[in-house]
């Protein structure tokens, strides 16, 4: 009796469970209604199938249960039974899988008007490209994969030259209007999930995976990873933001063209050099920092980095926490530099100045190299920063700027705003330090670094 009471209270349960439970699919956004009823079909399917099964489990043991007087009836062959549960099961099967392979088949018919926008995953974020003025998108090659060319364009594919480049975290698409989305991996299996869109698919490392569907309401949406794909998996996110068409063009024409981004501001590092006189006060005139300041060194650090941080600074991403002393002190010097061409010389001429000496400090060696693995994936093996990863140099920056702002991430001062993505990815990965043994470690072996990061530094600090 304990069995069968055990087995009723499992079906109840189950069947109560399913109908009061707050997990339910996120309200959808997009055409893909039909995908929801196919789960909610095969739902009701295997959940007849457990209902009925546990009863009648439960009622065989009831009914036949052991009784001394009664001898077992062996029938090896019940061909009216096996009849039934040969019809039983098909109709089952058939309920599962004929909506699925309806769906499937619209799944891969793509709209003759669908606009195509290119998603590349690498670990451990995203980037996307779209067509420009022509409508169509560029040739690609992974061999032409650089810092300079991060997409990997064909530079002599006259389509490529209008390509859109969108290197941040965050897709923006119109309201209503198809979408193919093609899919590419520049390293690993990833996988593209937009759980409101009801759609996703692997990103194969060689191949274009593709899906499609059509926004059906605004607003900003997660994309997710759901193939594991290394250390930082977890921190593998995006958006995908629709909105009006006039919103959707007024972003699309903030963005780069593939031609734009091989033609950044060059600068004048003479004009920046009387620029800099206001930053070397803190940074020093040869950028090398000021540890007695809390400034950090400038020189040997990747141009595109500074002028992230700049407009970070000027944009309140970064240096408007309460916490955050030195970085409010950064806000009001960075909107000195609000001129595109200003920031150009200025940096132009923070790249004219020798890396600084690093002073190498104390710490478990073997366990700083342990540690420091999992910042090897986007920092580089050398710590040289690696620009398609949106990482900088950790080499040029001195022991205590670095324990701070490990410490700001671990705290959430830095990484807690919604547009700093990349902060936000480490504000998780410091979390790995949990003791001051951990710090030292790991900064004595990045101090440890600074010797053998020069050449390949000097390449990343001049990419755009």
């Amino acid at each position: 009796m304990a069995i069968i009471i055990v087995l009723v209270l499992l079906v109840l349960g189950s069947v109560v469970f399913h109908f009061i439970s707050p997990w339910w699919f996120t309200p959808i956004a997009s055409n893909w209604q039909s995908i929801d009823t196919t789960i909610n079909i095969t739902f009701w399917v295997t959940g007849f199938v457990f209902v009925a099964v546990n009863l009648f489990l439960a009622l065989a043991v009831f009914r036949y249960r052991f009784n001394k007087d009664r001898k077992a009836d062996y029938q090896p062959e019940n061909k009216k039974l096996e009849a039934w549960l040969t019809l039983f099961t098909t109709v089952g099967i058939v309920a599962m899988l004929a909506p699925g392979l309806y769906v499937w088949g619209q799944f891969v018919e793509v709209p003759a008007d669908a606009t195509e926008v290119e998603a590349v995953g690498q670990q451990w974020h995203w980037s996307f490209r779209l067509p420009g003025e022509d409508g169509k998108l560029g040739e690609v090659d992974p061999r032409l994969i650089s810092d300079l060319n991060p997409f990997g364009i064909n530079p002599a594919d006259p389509a490529g030259q209008d390509d859109i480049l969108v290197q941040s975290n965050e897709l923006v698409l119109p309201l209503a209007k198809p979408v193919k989305l093609l899919l590419r991996s520049k390293d690993v299996l990833h996988n593209f999930a937009v759980p409101q869109f009801r759609v996703k698919m692997d990103l194969v490392p060689g191949m274009v995976t593709y899906l499609w569907f059509t926004p059906t309401r605004e607003g900003r949406f997660d994309i997710m990873c759901e193939e594991l794909c290394g250390v930082a998996h977890f921190a593998m996110r995006g958006k995908v933001r629709v909105t009006a068409e006039a919103e959707y063009q007024q972003w699309l024409a903030a963005q780069p063209t593939f031609a734009q981004s091989q033609n950044r501001y060059a600068g004048d590092a003479d004009q920046g050099r009387a620029m800099y006189q206001v930053c070397a006060a803190c940074h020093g005139a040869a950028g090398e920092g000021n540890s007695q300041l809390n400034a950090p060194a400038l020189a040997g650090q990747s141009r595109w980095y500074l002028k992230r941080q700049l407009q970070h600074y000027q944009q309140g991403i970064r240096g408007s926490n309460a916490a955050d002393l030195y970085g409010a002190q950064m806000v009001a010097m960075a909107n000195m530099l609000q001129d595109e061409q200003t920031q150009a010389n200025v940096l132009s001429f923070i790249d004219s100045l020798p890396p600084p000496k690093i002073k190498r400090t104390d710490g478990d060696m073997q366990r700083g190299r342990a540690l420091y693995r999992n910042c090897g994936y986007c920092h580089g093996s050398r710590a040289q920063g690696i620009y398609a990863m949106n990482a900088p140099a950790l080499t040029a920056l001195d022991a205590a700027y670095l324990r701070r702002q490990l410490d700001y991430f671990k705290q959430g001062v830095r990484g807690s705003h919604s547009a700093d993505f990349y902060g936000a990815q480490m504000q998780l990965m410091a979390q790995s330090l949990h003791s001051e043994q951990d710090y030292a470690a790991i900064i004595a072996y990045i101090s440890s670094l600074s010797d053998t990061a020069g050449s390949d530094a000097a390449t990343l600090r001049s990419a755009p």
